[in-house]
């Protein structure tokens, strides 16, 4: 298999769906902490360190961001998260629904998801 020349340098931004996005962006800043960076009526960026940027966008009530796998929801969106046991409880004690953390060969994950049902990742 040859290799193309890649024009590509890295990924710019992830786009996700939402229903609310006034409750999202609310969710996505005090909740996750994350830097919001613009907000408009249709959509809002947010800063997440120093890598690619997040868009939640305000779509149609059935769009979600994640896939399926064998009928199953698989997440889109991983986060690096070096406080994951930590990060894992204060989402439950805000609400947030988390599933069980998992452990990989000492690689510790679990997934979450956002106000409008969007599965999301924690790993580290």
């Amino acid at each position: 298999m040859n290799e193309a020349k890649s024009f590509l340098d890295q990924i710019h931004y992830f786009r996700i769906p939402v229903t609310d996005l006034d409750v999202s962006v609310r969710w996505y800043v005090d909740i996750l902490g994350l830097a919001l960076r613009t907000k408009t009526d249709e959509r809002a960026v947010f800063e997440v360190g120093d890598g690619a940027l997040l868009v939640i966008v305000k779509a149609d009530a059935d769009s979600r961001g994640h896939f399926y796998v064998e009928g199953a929801p698989a997440f889109s969106v991983g986060f690096t998260c070096p406080d994951i046991h930590e990060f894992r409880e204060y989402l439950i004690e805000q609400g947030a629904r988390a599933d069980s953390m998992e452990e990989e060969a000492g690689h510790f994950y679990f997934c979450f998801y956002d106000p409008s049902g969007n599965k999301l990742q924690a790993h580290w």
